[in-house]
């Protein structure tokens, strides 16, 4: 029996704020479970057991009827994807997929591939979204989650993950154990990677493999994580593929279960049927930081410090302009928690990195979105926000030094900048793998090796009131159209420095540039 296409009508979504349009699809989907089997998925190019929806239950011990049947044996845990927890230093947060209901999952965890002594219970958030006719089959998720505590600084960790039937010590099983290096107790060099949009193509999966071999501590995702929802406006959750995450998790695995992958929402992560705000999926799928103002709502909101670098993660659909189906959602607590957040960290690091999704400043497709402008512009500048990253914009652009709106210095590739003297350096890193963007009419790509000048651009911002505020900008610096990603070398000691770098996807530097405070 076909199930009744009850998705949100588009022209009334469009009036619809993410809350309402929960509540609609709530009330009107149908709870009818239709677990589709393994051979269906593969029959359709997809993986099997992969699903998305959302359900309240947590279980770690009794599968659902439907699946009870399937012997542990037989099951193999995939997608396996770290974050830190607010301490990375001392915490890990492990996380993984199973294309059925498991009974006792758990991770092993020791100082040796052979030596997996500690064993910690896994809890499994399960998701379940409904069918519309047409357009997906119902389906069935089950994550799991294993939080690492009390562990040691600067320390190399192994791991496997396994459940009642599936032992990953076993040597059958041996190539699945992992491993990952905590937080030094002391700054030193370390690198991360950076990029925004990435989704599930072959282009991704490439800059993934050059990313992977800039060997970093961690990778920050700003936001459009797997483009499950191909419309990203926050209205039409009636075409949302949950099976997208499934195939983005596993694409991800190579880099993922051994570098923390620290995410934010973007505004192709908000997805209506799992929670009011939309973020109910990205909760049972991540396991982050706790420390923001409201981890269970806001699970995109956290920070963590690493080394001498203190890392703020923001959900800007809080405060979009251009896309507002979620503006306001924390009634201004957000930007009191990023006021507090950031006053802490500039008295214990010497350098504040923060991202997000829409771009604070960019000529791109998208644009400048106003409301982060208006929310948290004087933010940054009140305490000195040494680099900011963000994505939407499927293009790399870097702007010069900007203070008050304008080029405070201009900072040509190859240059250092102070942003105690001249500003803030923001970067749009959006070429991770999704369909590339362009630059205005007539406006051409200008990096390393291909350094082309230009006094000014017209382009625009989003206002208040949705509408497009004409700009001629002069401090858009660098523009690539390719694929691309951020690398970020951070140097402790009398002299610390960021020493930021872009790479295409064919491992070419495209960018380069340093941040140093005082200098």
């Amino acid at each position: 029996m076909d199930t009744p296409d009850v998705g949100i009508p588009e022209q009334l979504a469009r009036g619809m704020s993410m809350a309402e349009q929960h509540e609609y699809l709530r009330t009107k989907l149908t709870r009818r479970r239709a677990l589709v089997t393994a051979g269906a998925f593969a029959g359709g190019g997809l993986l099997a057991g992969c699903a998305s929806g959302a359900s309240t239950r947590t279980s770690t011990t009794t599968p659902s009827p439907a699946t009870s049947r399937v012997p542990g044996s037989v099951v193999a845990p995939f997608g396996r994807h770290l974050a830190f927890g607010a301490d990375p230093k001392t915490q890990m947060r492990i996380s993984w997929q199973v294309p059925f209901a498991v009974k006792k999952p758990y991770v092993r965890v020791g100082l040796t591939p052979w030596g997996l002594s500690r064993k910690i219970e896994a809890e499994v958030r399960d998701l379940h979204t409904p069918g519309l006719a047409g357009q997906r089959f119902a389906l069935d998720q089950y994550y799991l989650h294993a939080a690492l505590d009390g562990l040691r600084p600067g320390t190399t960790y192994y791991y496997g993950v396994g459940h009642e039937g599936f032992d990953p010590t076993s040597r059958e099983r041996h190539s699945t154990i992992g491993s990952f290096r905590t937080a030094p107790a002391s700054p030193g060099t370390f690198v991360f990677t950076a990029f925004g949009d990435q989704g599930v193509t072959p282009d991704a999966l490439a800059n993934d493999k050059v990313l992977l071999g800039r060997h970093p501590s961690f990778h920050l995702h700003a936001g459009d994580i797997c483009y499950a929802d191909s419309v990203g406006v926050g209205k039409d959750s009636d075409v949302y593929d949950p099976s997208a995450w499934d195939l983005f998790l596993k694409q991800t695995e190579s880099v993922a279960k051994s570098v923390p992958w620290m995410v934010t929402t973007g505004n192709h992560d908000m997805e209506a049927w799992y929670s009011p705000n939309g973020y109910g999926g990205q909760s049972a799928r991540w396991t982050l930081p706790d420390n923001g103002f409201d981890a269970r709502n806001a699970p995109g909101v956290y920070s963590f410090t690493y080394g001498n670098v203190g890392i703020v993660a923001l959900d800007a659909n809080d405060v979009s302009y251009e896309i507002p189906a979620n503006k306001g959602y924390t009634d201004g607590k957000q930007t009191a928690w990023l006021d507090k957040r950031l006053g802490e960290l500039r008295k214990t690091v010497d350098f504040i990195v923060v991202f997000f999704h829409h771009c604070t400043y960019s000529t791109s497709t998208h644009a400048s979105d106003g409301g982060v402008r208006d929310a948290w512009l004087p933010l940054f500048a009140k305490h000195q926000v040494d680099l900011v990253i963000n994505g939407h914009n499927h293009v790399y652009e870097r702007t010069d030094a900007i203070q008050g709106g304008k080029v405070g210095k201009q900072v040509p590739v190859g240059a250092s900048t102070d942003p105690t003297r001249d500003g803030i350096v923001y970067v749009t890193a959006g070429g991770a793998g999704k369909s590339l963007y362009r630059f205005p009419a007539g406006v051409k790509d200008s990096y390393e090796g291909k350094v082309t000048h230009r006094e000014s651009i017209e382009t625009f911002h989003w206002t208040k009131s949705q509408h497009q505020r004409p700009d001629t900008v002069e401090w858009s610096r660098v523009r690539y159209t390719g694929f691309s990603f951020l690398s970020v070398e951070a140097e402790a000691g009398t002299s610390p420095k960021l020493k930021v770098s872009a790479l295409a996807q064919s491992g070419k530097r495209i960018d380069y540039f340093e941040v140093r405070r005082g200098a």
